[in-house]
């Protein structure tokens, strides 16, 4: 296949979005300080063609550029969320941006190109690709998570997510070379072809090394240190990001690299696939319990959730990667929801965060508080709201899989972390008022609104979620 065949026609959004960002560069450029609100637009446009071209796209398989990328169901299935999620973040954060005096061109520009190394992640199909993949979502990310420069918060929140992914990316990087010294490959069909049977210590060594540094990226216990305080100090649109679309592409090139790069040692990685799944959901679930900051609230619910989906993974077969699929679309809709509610907190135009802030919401505001009630309930796993069916696949994989501890520490964990939701729903029925919130933007309660009647709706309708996720599954094996 050409150069040009396989841009055409399996890297459109790849391209689209490449092209579309040196535009964007461009225009910020001459138009300064005035150029945020137009590049905004501009951004949004591209990732809605994005968009448009995976969903109008060829549905064929294909290796690209010598084995080192493939376009897949599943590929096509993670893109489509990440592009979602990216899309709605800058769709949110306008108006906050600009009421915080960060109204500048760049946010949009760091949220395309971050996208865009999601995107190649979500494809990659041997270690190199995995790397420029990674590290080109990860570095547009250390920008934003320090964006709001004259914020110390947002310079320290910046410093600890740069210096612990660094460090991540180092261990990402030995265990790749381990694998390649005794795969003599990177392609990830390659070494499954080398590592068979009882694998070296040195393959386990680079196996553990490869999922530490990716655990990172999706803010998997123990290597979530980074996420409450990176939640908390960077600002709520970027929290918002950091919520959504990075953990699709995460979780994405972890199922796909232990499913088609290690199905030889399975009995390996499942291991510490389950040992970071329990690890995930116990801490989301405890950690949460005491916080008063709601993004706080959100960064332990985002490590619960990626033990969830974990979940699905350390079943290791069709049935579970369906699971995590399904999962991670439910999830990206909760996530977004929940931080258009976040970013509607707002008294005499300066942002609140703590979660008593929303004490006596019915009262001032009886949609927002019913629609964020909808969210914490489906976070929770409470049916027959879409966040129940979600965990229901996934635990009835590990189930099938014979996994009956891992299900068991899932409805345990889900049962915890039901408090610290709920406990949000007492503050905004049963306490007194307090001082009611800003009238939001439109873009906000849209968001707000669609994602509730998503999740409300869900189980009236499941199959479009449900036969993606089964095609994106089956591309897999």
């Amino acid at each position: 296949m050409s150069f040009t065949t396989a841009l055409a026609h399996h890297f459109l959004p790849e391209t689209i979005l490449t092209l579309g960002v040196l535009a964007l560069i461009l225009v910020g450029s001459f138009r300064g300080s005035r150029a945020f609100g137009l590049v905004n637009e501009l951004a949004i446009g591209l990732l809605g063609l994005a968009i448009l071209a995976l969903l109008f796209g060829g549905d064929a398989q294909a290796s690209l550029f010598e084995g080192a990328f493939v376009d897949d169901a599943f590929a096509r299935f993670v893109k489509l969320l990440t592009l979602i999620g990216s899309l709605v973040t800058i769709l949110m954060s306008r108006d906050f941006l600009q009421r915080a005096k960060l109204g500048n061109f760049e946010f949009p520009i760091l949220v395309v190109l971050s996208t865009i190394g999601m995107l190649l992640l979500v494809s990659a199909d041997n270690l190199i690709a995995l790397y420029l993949g990674l590290e080109l979502m990860s570095l547009a990310l250390y920008v934003a998570a320090a964006f709001a420069r004259d914020d110390a918060r947002a310079s320290e929140a910046g410093l600890k997510y740069f210096v612990l992914g660094a460090l991540s990316s180092g261990m990402l990087l030995y265990g790749s070379s381990l694998l390649y010294g005794f795969a003599g490959t990177i392609s990830f069909d390659g070494i499954a072809k080398s590592i068979t049977g009882a694998p070296p210590l040195g393959v386990v060594f680079g196996l553990v090394f490869v999922l530490a540094g990716l655990a990172f990226k999706m803010s998997a216990a123990p290597f979530h240190m980074w996420t409450p305080d990176v939640y908390e100090g960077a600002p709520t649109p970027v929290t918002a990001f950091f919520a959504s679309a990075p953990k699709m592409a995460a979780v994405a090139i972890t199922a796909r690299i232990a499913v088609t790069a290690f199905p030889g040692i399975a009995a390996q990685w499942q291991q510490i696939v389950v040992f970071l799944a329990v690890a995930s959901m116990l801490l989301g679930a405890f950690a949460a319990i005491g916080q008063t900051n709601i993004k706080r609230l959100m960064a332990y619910s985002s490590i619960g959730h990626m033990g969830f989906a974990l979940v699905g993974l350390a079943a290791g077969d069709e049935a579970g990667v369906r699971g995590v699929a399904i999962y991670l679309a439910i999830y990206l809709v909760m996530t977004l929801g929940a931080f258009a509610a976040i970013l509607q907190m707002r008294v005499e135009g300066r942002a609140v965060e703590n979660i008593a802030d929303l004490s006596g919401l019915s009262r001032n505001n009886g949609a927002a508080a019913f629609f964020l009630a909808m969210l914490m309930f489906s976070l929770a796993g409470v049916p027959p709201l879409a966040g129940f069916f979600a965990k229901y696949y996934v635990l009835l994989a590990a189930v099938d899989a014979g996994l009956y501890a891992l299900a068991i520490f899932g409805v345990l964990a889900s049962a915890i972390s039901a408090y610290y939701y709920l406990r949000v729903v007492k503050v905004m029925y049963f306490d007194e008022p307090a001082p009611a919130f800003d009238h939001s933007p439109l873009s906000l309660r849209a968001v707000l609104a669609v994602s509730t009647v998503f999740l409300l709706g869900f189980w009236l309708y499941p199959a479009p979620v449900v036969e993606a996720a089964t095609a994106a599954a089956k591309s897999l094996f």
